[in-house]
């Protein structure tokens, strides 16, 4: 039960929940949410690999600590372009947001 294909086929799920989420959803918030989702995908495959090939345990977990940090620094800028999009069109939809181009 404990082996390196369980956490693989979680993280494949994941990242295809991910994956549908960021090419159906029209707000930007629920793309935003997706992204996330596939992020934490690749954290749980390092971590994987981390535990079941790789000789120094702390390797997998500083790159999950990267992802975790690139993470959050992505919703922090994302949230404040979503704020500045609402601001301007007063909506979240992306497709009202295609209209500001030129």
């Amino acid at each position: 039960m404990n082996t390196l294909g369980v956490y693989l086929g979680l993280a494949v799920v994941l990242f295809g929940l991910g994956l549908f989420g960021l090419l159906q959803r029209r707000s930007l918030i629920g793309m935003l949410i997706s992204i996330e989702l596939m992020l934490n995908a690749a954290g749980i495959n390092f971590m994987a690999f981390n535990r079941f090939t790789a000789p120094d345990p702390a390797v997998g977990q500083i790159l999950v600590l990267f992802i975790m940090g690139i993470a959050a620094a992505e919703t922090a800028i994302a949230l404040s372009i979503i704020l500045a999009l609402f601001r301007r069109i007063h909506s979240i939809n992306i497709e009202k947001a295609n209209t500001l181009k030129g």
